[in-house]
């Protein structure tokens, strides 16, 4: 069965990789990134190494949260059924580091840019038999700080994109409570990948890119994890891949995810 499926960040890295192997299988997928060139570039490869014509590209910023909501109108607008929503995009090294919100763009990008997306289009993915979200988290997860979340200051890159994580993984085992019908999975896909973000930031891999398409393509397509709803993949914990394992204990603090989700949606407003 073909299924409808948006990856975001999906012009490099893992998130390409995996929207072209969607493509191999004969989904329709929908390439997501923040450069239109680049996007179209994209979909035109997919579509030529593949001979699958059922390719799309979207796109916006996703360290504007203004562009982030209008292109939620566009997926609920033309995009009536998602089957597979990936939260791929992320960020780790930046130049600029706040948004013109003065908000860290490490914390938009990797968290409320995914929460404010998904929120919007929930609606077009309940219309699938079998909905599935993927978020992807990392190894690295550390406790969230007003102060940080709220830009009124600035913390090490490190601190701030594993922040971001947690903030993810929290929110992604309470939309799994609140939706049911959804399964809900936060994945760390693997530490420093072969991809550009982690050669960027590290100057060194530990693993294929493939390993963390890999997981994405089981997680989102496997009927083995349809009962593992607001759980978290750990992809380090094995080879050729993980299991489920605890993420941070705030994750499952159920105080400490409320007052993130009321601080979060204070900030979006």
């Amino acid at each position: 069965m073909s299924k409808t499926i948006i990856v975001t960040g999906s012009t490099d890295g893992i998130g390409k990789l995996t929207a072209l192997s969607f493509a191999e299988k004969g989904h329709t997928v929908y390439v997501h990134g923040r450069n239109k060139a680049k996007v179209d570039t994209v979909v035109s490869e997919i579509k030529t190494k593949t001979n699958n014509q059922n390719i799309h590209g979207l796109v916006a910023d996703f360290s504007d949260l203004e562009a982030v909501s209008e292109l939620a109108v566009q997926i609920k607008k033309y995009i009536p059924k998602i089957d597979i929503l990936i939260n791929n995009a992320g960020i780790f090294k930046t130049k600029d580091v706040h948004n013109k919100k003065g908000l860290d763009i490490r914390m938009v990008v990797n968290y409320l840019a995914p929460y404010v997306l998904t929120n919007a289009i929930l609606e077009n993915i309940k219309q699938s038999e079998s909905p599935r979200i993927i978020n992807l988290s990392s190894a690295a997860q550390a406790p969230v700080s007003e102060a940080i979340l709220t830009g009124q200051i600035q913390d090490s890159e490190n601190s701030t994109y594993a922040q971001s994580k947690l903030a993810l993984t929290m929110w992604s085992f309470n939309l799994a409570k609140q939706e049911p019908k959804i399964t809900v999975i936060a994945v760390n896909p693997g530490s420093l990948l072969n991809t550009k973000m982690a050669n960027e930031a590290y100057g060194q891999h530990w693993s294929s890119a493939e390993k963390g398409m890999d997981i994405l393509l089981d997680l989102a397509l496997s009927d083995d994890y349809k009962n593992d709803s607001g759980k978290y993949f750990d992809n380090d914990k094995g080879d050729p891949k993980g299991y489920f394992f605890p993420a941070h204990p705030d994750a499952y603090d159920e105080a400490k995810t409320k007052a993130l989700l009321v601080l979060t949606n204070n900030i979006i407003e």
